[in-house]
């Protein structure tokens, strides 16, 4: 017996077909759904991450911050501590310049020169006096200049001639001067005595 199939099977295998492709592509769909919502969970747990680091980076930064105001603090304490001791040090070691000076003075002026005022305003020293000739102040600026450490940049200010009366018949012409110079303190002292003996060992090498 023959069986004949007079259903329309092309289009069925059609429908099938289609079916299959409709399956196909929501398949796809979802994977690809899946997938897209996997790289974006990634991605937002790197930046969660990210900005957890970078918090903690913030606050750690704070705290630097913090600590550098305070170091700051501290050195510009320090710095101020430092220039109170070297004024103290400075004022005691000012205590001597007195004696210094009338030491030097002693030493550095030549004979026939005769100090007649002194005054010390800070450390700048206005100094008067008499000398036998113009030579003897030539020869007292350089002994300030060259020969000692504690005085230093003398100024001639003035020097006028006149005559000094010893005796009603005794008229003796003498230059009258004023000149200022500058004190050196003992740490400058130190440091300039400190710099000949390296430039001295300098030489000797």
């Amino acid at each position: 017996m023959i069986l004949i199939n007079l259903l329309p099977h092309r289009e069925a295998a059609r429908k099938r077909r289609r079916e299959m492709f409709q399956a196909t592509m929501f398949a796809s769909f979802l994977v690809g759904l899946l997938i897209a919502a996997g790289v974006y969970w990634w991605f937002q747990m790197q930046i969660s991450e990210q900005q957890a680091k970078n918090t903690f980076l913030q606050g750690e930064i704070k705290v630097l911050e913090n600590q550098i105001k305070e170091i700051a603090t501290i050195e510009e304490e320090i710095a101020s501590l430092a220039a109170r001791q070297k004024a103290v040090e400075d004022l005691q070691a000012d205590r001597n310049l007195p004696v210094h000076l009338l030491s030097e003075l002693v030493k550095q002026l030549p004979d026939g020169v005769y100090i007649t005022s002194l005054k010390q305003q800070d450390r700048t020293v206005t100094m008067q006096g008499m000398a036998q000739s113009n030579e003897r102040i030539s020869e007292m600026l350089r002994n300030l200049s060259n020969n000692t450490p504690w005085l230093t940049k003398p100024d001639l200010v003035e020097i006028v001639a006149g005559n000094v009366a010893m005796s009603a018949r005794d008229q003796r012409r003498v230059a009258a001067f004023k000149m200022n110079f500058q004190l050196m303190r003992a740490s400058e002292v130190e440091k300039a005595a400190a710099s000949q003996g390296v430039d001295a060992a300098k030489a000797g090498k």
